[in-house]
């Protein structure tokens, strides 16, 4: 434990003054230069070393996925398509996909449900109430995934009917008359699948509570008061005052939380390791490079999945636009 400290200690005061090195030479390298020069060619190194670190941890390595894609296992020969026909064509991937896309919508919607319901009436109690409220709604998010996982076994889980159950949920339902069920182990009407996403739910309510209240906070209190003054009642205000006014806001916790989504591996790797059905596209990848040591199809899976979040930034990048060239 007190190495892993020291190198973390270490990586970031060298990454730090490794940094501020690097600028001051490139400073006093374009300070040679004439002046007139000097204002043209300093901005671009300076953002130089960025587009480099891009280009080296982000360009390159999608190229190579790219071209990874196409190989075999070990990416010794190229095999064209295979990966992906194989892919698309096996019932477990599909269910796996299936999965993914009960993910995508459901969790970033209950996440902007809960949060703006949460932010709504946070924002009605006093100063202290909401400080203490939100704090508490946001914890969650600072828990790790796994540590969330464990608390959550403490609601799904499930022992032999003779004795106590440990798990809330089978506390209840055995003490309404019924034999416990393995919540985690249930496939029917994806209920294990569904259970997960609420793990990912309570720790990202927070995240999407903070970000709308502010936004909620935002809007202009005349545009309000007017609204009141002309007999409109709090329902008809929030969904076509507020709602309208914060759109940016939550069409970007949506895609954020959805590209958190598409990321997630650790829930459903810690509580079911993709089994029961509950396999996401994350978790396969991840079991296609490492389990099966297949290079070439986890590849394919990596490229499957930006292909999925692209259309989701092009439409956020959009909004920006619009929402820029309105004001």
């Amino acid at each position: 434990m007190t190495i892993t400290i020291l190198n973390a200690i270490i990586a970031v005061v060298c990454g730090v003054a490794g940094a501020v090195v690097l600028f001051y030479v490139l400073n006093k390298l374009t300070e040679l230069l004439p002046s007139k020069p000097q204002e043209l060619i300093k901005p671009y190194v300076f953002i130089l070393p960025a587009f480099a670190a891009l280009g080296l941890f982000l360009v390159y390595p999608f190229f190579q996925t790219l071209v990874y894609s196409f190989a075999n296992a070990d990416s010794t020969a190229f095999i064209g398509l295979e990966n992906y026909t194989r892919l698309l064509s096996s019932p477990n991937f599909q269910t796996t996909l299936f999965n993914t896309f009960l993910w995508i919508l459901i969790v970033p919607t209950f996440s902007i449900v809960f949060g703006l319901l949460i932010a709504t009436l946070a924002d009605r109690l006093r100063p202290t109430g909401e400080k203490v409220s939100k704090t508490l709604i946001f914890l969650p998010l600072a828990i790790s995934a796994v540590g969330s996982v464990a608390i959550f076994r403490l609601i799904y889980n499930a022992v032999p009917a003779t004795q106590n159950q440990t798990g809330l949920l089978n506390a209840i339902w055995v003490a309404l008359g019924n034999e416990p069920v393995a919540f985690l182990q249930t496939p029917d009407f994806k209920l294990n699948s569904f259970l997960l996403m609420v793990i990912l739910v309570w720790t990202q309510a927070g995240f999407a509570m903070v970000l709308l209240s502010a936004a909620i906070k935002g809007v202009p209190t005349d545009t309000l008061e007017a609204a009141r003054i002309d007999g409109a009642g709090e329902g008809k205000i929030f969904f076509s005052i507020v709602i309208p006014q914060i759109r940016a806001t939550l069409i970007t916790v949506f895609i954020t939380v959805l590209i958190g989504v598409l990321k997630t591996f650790d829930v459903v790797y810690v509580a079911t390791n993709g089994g029961f059905g509950t396999n996401i596209i994350a978790l396969n990848f991840y079991q296609a490079l490492y389990v099966q040591r297949d290079a070439g199809a986890a590849a394919a899976i990596v490229v499957i999945l930006m292909l999925v979040i692209v259309p989701f930034l092009i439409y956020q990048i959009r909004q920006f636009r619009a929402e820029e060239a309105a004001r």
